[in-house]
């Protein structure tokens, strides 16, 4: 069976994650987790001081940077220049802090080749919020996972509280119903669904049931090709 490009959008808290790398295990593919890349470059400019609305200092960290990913156990962990910072890109200041750098033009662009070029050859789950319009409007199979923003908030709060970090509720709520309408809104690659990517609500499904139909969906695609 041929191995393809799968993309996997959708808003914060959708579960994109989760689904993504049991995906990926489940076909033997690689796993790409380009917003991890905008967290890294969001980390990065913040340890360097510099400002996140400063598009053209946060392009060129975009373009310098070093970053790697690898499978320890089940985990899919993100290294910058050598360095683990698989926990300290998830913090919600870095999240608040990714999704201004990726608004900016310089950013996208410096971190599209990047982004390529991990993926290419196929034999991949890529995720973010415009794998499928920009990364890889080729792919062979499409996806934009969703979830209603109240069960993306709770989602997100026992994701926190499991690495020890307790937040608010409704401070979570009203954060990613604000980093929704920034990143759907920006002029520069909004998260939208791509025109042919299948429609996927996690609210009511469990973790199992939607990469079980992600995987059926995936083969049916990989055999077509």
């Amino acid at each position: 069976m041929k191995q393809v490009v799968v993309t996997i959008d959708g808003p914060a808290g959708a579960g994109k994650s989760s689904v993504a790398k049991l995906l990926a295990r489940r076909l033997g593919y690689r796993l790409l987790d380009t917003g991890a890349i905008y967290r890294a470059v969001a980390l990065t400019t913040r340890r360097a001081g510099t400002a996140w609305t400063d598009g053209p200092a946060c392009g060129e960290v975009a373009r310098a940077l070093d970053i790697t990913f690898d499978f320890i156990g089940e985990k899919n962990h993100v290294y910058l220049a050598g360095e683990d910072v698989s926990a300290a890109i998830r913090t919600p200041e870095v999240s608040q802090g990714a999704s201004q750098v990726s608004a900016h033009p310089e950013v996208r662009a410096a971190l599209l080749e990047l982004q390529r070029r991990l993926g290419a050859g196929g034999g991949v789950v890529v995720e973010g919020r415009d794998t499928g319009t920009v990364v890889f409007p080729a792919a062979e199979a499409k996806f934009f996972l969703t979830a209603q923003d109240e069960e993306r908030a709770r989602r997100r709060v026992a994701e926190l509280a499991a690495t020890g970090t307790k937040v608010d509720f409704a401070v979570t709520l009203a954060e990613i119903r604000e980093r929704d309408q920034r990143d759907a809104g920006r002029d520069v690659a909004p998260m939208v669904p791509a025109e042919d990517a299948v429609i996927v609500d996690s609210s009511t499904q469990t973790l199992e049931q939607v990469v079980e139909s992600l995987a059926a969906a995936v083969a049916a695609r990989a055999t077509a090709t």
